[in-house]
């Protein structure tokens, strides 16, 4: 969750042989337009699109019912039927252990198969009759057409490959169609947007051979996490069109995490897609009053002097330490609150990032990938009986039913079958 502003400059455009999208024109509603009609027409247009959401995570609690409208998560059958939302990709997520040895990789490999066998289970024998698995574009439209909701599978964290490149085809046949290269933290495919120090200068060697047997069996290679230089190593290798499956903009919001504009450009040039994430720290960054007064608090406590990133690594005693000094920083963030208010994006923000990226890259290079249950969500956009209000706002912003229709899933699928159309999986 991270960004930074870009104005890119007429002579890097040229060198780099890019071009400035022209600005999107929109019609705005008609003066007077009730406040109905609006809603009448966001409904029929939100009934009728083929709406995916390309990044929610598989809660890992066990026992978990995905059929039931628990109010602890925000992404289940119940509440994707409420919200008109027709299908989901569900992250194999493996959190990212600082140690690269045989014994971290067979871990997060156990890890990522249990998750697998979840996504597999909700589609295949708890609810049959309500979703299925979708493996390709087509098999998208199909299931869709049922009326049943389209269960999809990515991997978040190339981690789970460990140095194995024959592990990449086991997830394919598991249904994998996109892996998150990385995570919060570098690993050893490519260095990530909240890796510290870089480990590989961007994509390893080993990496760039998991994104060539990507492309060779057709799975979108996804630059969501991975560090800037990493994601333009990414575009030189990649034959295929890539995805950032849940980011932003930073030019909107100042987050490593975030795509800049000369990123997105880049995006665009290679064919691929933006997936806006529903995100709060994504979407609209603290002031820098407050920013730098957290920091100062974090210093004066000595919370600096943890790297979170090697958590796992803790004696009892550090863990110990740190939980006493994140109490007293609770505690002393609410003055902080007090002085400087937290921003509280709202689902306008998340729409602010889809008008961004429309307008650097055009509407045929934006979608929609939340992050629900993995952090995402934000008032009018929490959970997934909230996606009529994406769409309500669309168009109360003058978004045609084709861009929207494009915004909810077109794009990604366009981008998938492209993916398809360059793979050669039998060689």
């Amino acid at each position: 969750m991270k960004l930074r502003t870009a104005c890119a400059a007429l002579a890097i455009l040229v060198t780099f042989g890019l071009t400035v999208a022209p600005a999107r024109q929109v019609t705005a509603p008609a003066p007077g337009a009730g406040e109905e009609q609006l809603l009448a027409k966001a409904k029929a247009i939100h009934e009728r699109a083929l709406s995916i959401d390309t990044h929610v995570d598989i809660p890992g609690r066990p026992n978990y019912d995905p059929g039931v409208d628990n109010p602890g998560t925000k992404c289940n059958l119940p509440k994707m039927e409420k919200g008109g939302l027709k299908g989901v990709f569900l992250a194999v997520y493996v959190g990212q252990n600082p140690q690269l040895n045989e014994q971290t990789y067979k871990a997060a490999y156990d890890q990522a198969m249990v998750k697998f066998t979840a996504a597999h289970n909700v589609a295949e024998k708890m609810y049959p009759d309500r979703c299925a698995l979708a493996t390709s574009p087509d098999d998208v439209e199909r299931i869709a057409r049922t009326g049943k909701r389209v269960i999809m599978i990515g991997i978040e964290n190339g981690f789970v490959i460990g140095t194995d490149l024959s592990l990449v085809r086991k997830y394919y046949d598991l249904g994998a169609r996109y892996i998150t290269l990385s995570h919060s933290g570098n690993n050893q495919i490519c260095d990530s947007a909240n890796g510290g120090k870089p480990l590989n200068n961007g994509l390893s060697p080993f990496g760039e051979k998991v994104v060539a047997e990507m492309n060779r069996l057709g799975i979108m290679v996804d630059v969501s996490h991975i560090a800037e230089k990493s994601f333009w190593d990414v575009i030189k290798v990649s034959r295929a069109p890539i995805i950032a499956s849940h980011s932003g903009c930073a030019a909107l919001c100042q987050n490593p995490r975030n795509l800049t504009d000369d990123q997105l450009r880049a995006l665009k040039k290679n064919g691929g897609v933006i997936q806006i994430v529903a995100l709060g720290s994504y979407l609209r960054g603290d002031s820098p009053e407050r920013a730098q007064a957290l920091a100062k608090l974090r210093a004066e406590l000595g919370m600096d002097r943890f790297n979170r990133a090697e958590r796992r690594n803790w004696t009892p005693e550090q863990q110990a330490e740190y939980a006493k000094l994140n109490q007293a920083y609770q505690e002393r963030v609410k003055d902080v609150d007090a002085k400087y208010p937290p921003a509280r994006p709202t689902v306008k923000d998340f729409v602010d990032h889809i008008d961004h990226a429309v307008k650097i890259v055009g509407i045929d290079h934006v979608g929609v990938g939340t992050d629900f249950d993995g952090g995402g969500g934000v008032p009018g956009f929490n959970d997934d009986t909230d996606a009529p209000n994406v769409t309500l706002e669309l168009v109360r912003r003058g978004y045609s039913e084709k861009d929207i229709d494009k915004i909810w899933g077109g794009n990604l699928l366009r981008v998938w079958r492209e993916v398809e159309q360059k793979a050669s999986p039998s060689k």
